[in-house]
């Protein structure tokens, strides 16, 4: 029974992929450790790392750096915005890799399909208008996910009507409720009177991880690692929606019934992601297409290497983000924007990989 998608790899062979798979996750974990000795403070490398190897191991000799300025910039500010980062980009590159399965469409995104920007008018509500405000300090995040997961619900239900969701039916929908969720933020920052509230919304819509602590880290953490083992068990489910809805009725599945479970899990995802993070476009949408280029369609093969490419990619974006312009940060939104929309048209013109299905 098929279930895997042809296309050319660059990349061939089970012992070469479990070799460059190896090789991703030493960068990224060098990647961290590399990244956390570098910001606009100049505190010298074996500072940072006895910061580190204390509060992990608790070493004596190590006491010294349990407190004061070198402590809290590692420890309280630079680790924690790395680690959120890496995080942030792995699971926005799992939820851009489902997405496009689910709708068939490669240029599909979270963005694109509507739910990043439920997400993002949530927290306005949020924020501006105080709206969950009773349900305690993490009220934001809450409201946020809230929103993705009801536009969700909506994408799906307007997909619905007439007869049974498509693939197609999918992304118009998703195109165009969310437009009307950008609308509404905008419309809600327009009348406002709050501006201390409308900078904060402002700067959160172009993407930062500067809020970035160990408790919502923990969170992003759980609901990323959890998110992509459980789309790594429907590898063959993706496959098949690649393949189209004829091909896998052929074959013994309905896709109809998984393509709303997992659009249900993916929004979940985005939302606790927007919330820690804001709005980082063009990640969920160029990291795939790498993989795919490197390692084909199969999603057993794509999704590991990609999560780990996503997290690089985007702990270096804020490494940059951080130092590009001295005494200042910029959005990290903003600088993944201007570095994924060449990239991606470049991959649009190449066409050097296939996306499976004959998509």
């Amino acid at each position: 029974m098929p279930s895997s998608p042809p296309g050319k790899t660059a990349f061939r062979g089970m012992p070469v992929y479990i070799g460059v798979s190896l090789i991703l996750a030493l960068l990224l974990a060098l990647s961290i450790l590399l990244a956390v000795t570098i910001g606009t403070v100049n505190i010298p490398i074996q500072d940072v790392y006895r910061v580190i190897l204390y509060k992990l191991f608790r070493f004596d000799r190590f006491g010294e750096f349990s407190r004061g300025p070198v402590h809290d910039i590692v420890w309280l500010i630079r680790l924690p915005r790395i680690i959120l980062a890496g995080a942030v980009g792995a699971g926005l590159t799992i939820c851009g890799i489902v997405m496009q399965a689910v709708v068939r469409n490669p240029l599909a995104d979270p963005y694109i399909m509507g739910i990043s920007s439920g997400a993002s008018l949530g927290a306005t509500l949020a924020i501006l208008l105080g709206i969950g405000a009773s349900l305690g300090g993490g009220y934001v995040g809450i409201v946020a996910a809230a929103g993705a997961f009801l536009v969700s619900l909506l994408v799906m239900a307007a997909a619905n009507l007439g007869s049974r969701a498509s693939s197609i039916k999918l992304l118009l929908s998703g195109i165009a409720i969310g437009s009307a969720c950008s609308a509404f933020t905008a419309f809600i920052t327009f009348v406002t009177d709050d501006r201390q509230g409308i900078q904060r919304i402002t700067y959160w819509l172009m993407g930062s991880v500067a809020a970035a602590n160990w408790t919502s880290n923990l969170i992003i953490c759980l609901i990323v690692i959890s998110g992509a083992l459980f789309f790594i068990t429907q590898s063959r489910t993706l496959n098949l929606m690649l393949l189209g809805d004829e091909v896998s009725i052929t074959l013994g599945t309905d896709l109809h019934r998984y393509r709303h479970i997992y659009l249900l899990v993916s929004s979940l995802m985005i939302g606790f992601i927007v919330y820690a993070s804001g709005m980082i476009g063009f990640l969920g949408l160029i990291i795939p297409h790498f993989a795919r280029m490197f390692f084909g369609p199969d999603h057993r093969k794509i999704i590991p290497p990609a999560l780990l490419g996503g997290g690089i990619f985007l702990i270096w974006a804020d490494v940059l983000s951080r130092i590009i312009i001295p005494n200042s940060e910029l959005p990290i939104g903003i600088l993944v924007s201007m570095i994924g929309a060449p990239c991606f048209i470049y991959l649009l013109f190449r066409k050097t990989y296939g996306f499976g299905g004959g998509a």
